[in-house]
């Protein structure tokens, strides 16, 4: 293969944990995003759009919904022979005993091999699971005028955000002198996007020295303050775009209701920066005549005969006569029957909802299972669930599985509690 100059590599086994019931069968850069997009389309489509055409994406955590949806990589025209896409599980290496990736600096670690066939000059560290659009090419000719060994994307927080980040503290002329992992009193606000660009030949070294020290090597925690220590130059390159973390319940439903407003901070409507996705071909949306569609995203090959209001909903959903569905996110392949109301609610893929269902109502409980992450007055229902007619479900709830009404107590599920019929959360 020829020298490429840059080359990504794409993060993209998180389980997402603090999805929840979203994350329980997928990783978290699988789940649904604006109805027709998965989060990692965002990072794919940045790379496609700056011109890296090389992507390796590694996987660990429940990848065969991610690696289903990437494929060979045709949405992103990355389905070519002198590079492309390639999904890279943790594998053994020659003379190695195979094991799980155990960091972010230790999973590319594990992938030298298969960098060094791509015979880049730098390469580009990405995370699978942040909705932003960035032009990795300005960064990179960045990170070439400096003449850095690393280059950190960053972003302007408030002082009392962040101690939740990684900061980077730098001179008048944006080179890092120091590297404090969440400090507790930060001196600067630069907080790293965990987005990277190493020439190559430094990090590789930098990888090799690590792993003989570190089992779990991990960017922010070693290599970035260990190449800081041994004279490497860094610099942050900051970015005064639009940025989210979709980390949690909470912040996964608010930036899906971002979208709707009339001129939405994040426009996915740009044609010089397309969001790319592998989306099958659906029929037209339909709408019944009494149907109502007031400031929403509606995805094709959907029908409604109900209500819908400030929600965003994906592909091939069906809503029933009389439905209302408000602030809601419903996903790919959903059933919603007859008379059914839906509020401050994301239901995952492929679930059936059926007649008279009533979601969202009653007190803020937080749940008793997991309060710490179902705490905002959102009801999730995970995928391939079925609800059965007649249930009053309030908010915080969790629901997985193939319910029946013998689950529910006085066809009732009070606020903050959980049916989970099959695995666990």
């Amino acid at each position: 293969m020829r020298k490429k100059e840059m080359m990504a590599m794409l993060l993209a086994g998180g389980q997402g944990s603090r999805l929840g019931i979203l994350t329980m069968d997928k990783a978290k850069p699988a789940v649904a995003f604006a109805g027709k997009y998965r989060i990692i389309d965002f990072p794919m489509s940045n790379c496609v759009n700056s011109g890296v055409d090389t992507v390796g994406v590694l996987t660990q955590y429940q990848p065969l919904t991610l690696n289903q949806h990437i494929g060979i990589g045709v949405p992103w025209d990355l389905d070519t022979k002198n590079g492309g896409v390639s999904i890279l599980a943790p594998h053994q290496r020659e003379g190695e005993r195979g094991e799980w990736y155990s960091g972010t600096a230790n999973a590319i670690y594990q992938n030298i091999d298969y960098i060094d066939a791509c015979r880049p000059e730098y390469v580009l560290i990405l995370s699978g699971d942040h909705i932003y659009k960035m032009d990795y090419a300005a960064m990179l000719n960045f990170h070439k005028q400096n003449n850095c060994d690393v280059t950190i994307a960053v972003l302007e927080v408030t002082m009392e955000e962040a101690s939740r980040f990684g900061i980077m503290n730098a001179d008048e002329n944006d080179k890092i002198y120091e590297f404090e992992e969440k400090p507790e009193h930060p001196k600067s606000n630069l907080a790293s996007m965990g987005i990277y660009i190493f020439t190559w030949d430094k990090l590789r070294a930098a990888l090799i020295e690590d792993n003989k020290i570190h089992a779990d090597s991990d960017f922010g925690k070693h290599i970035i303050p260990a190449m800081l220590n041994d004279g490497a130059t860094l610099y942050a390159y900051r970015f005064k775009d639009y940025w989210k973390d979709v980390g949690t319940i909470e912040s996964y439903w608010a930036a899906n209701m971002e979208l709707i407003r009339t001129l939405p901070e994040f426009n996915l409507y740009e044609d010089f920066w397309k969001i790319y996705t592998n989306s099958n071909y659906q029929p037209p949306m339909y709408t019944g005549a009494n149907a109502s569609v007031k400031a929403s995203i509606v995805s094709e090959g959907c029908q409604i005969y109900g209500s819908i209001e400030h929600s965003v909903i994906s592909k091939s959903v069906t809503v029933g006569e009389g439905s209302v569905i408000k602030d809601s996110i419903i996903m790919e392949g959903c059933k919603i029957g007859k008379n059914v109301h839906l509020d401050r609610c994301i239901i995952d893929q492929n679930t059936v909802i059926e007649d008279n269902v009533s979601m969202g109502g009653g007190e803020n409980t937080p749940n008793e299972l997991k309060p710490n992450i179902y705490n905002t007055g959102i009801t999730v229902i995970g995928s391939n669930t079925l609800v059965p007619a007649g249930i009053q479900i309030g908010k915080n709830c969790v629901i997985y599985g193939k319910t029946s009404d013998e689950d529910y107590i006085d066809n009732k599920l009070p606020s903050g509690q959980s049916v989970i019929i099959e695995g666990a959360m």
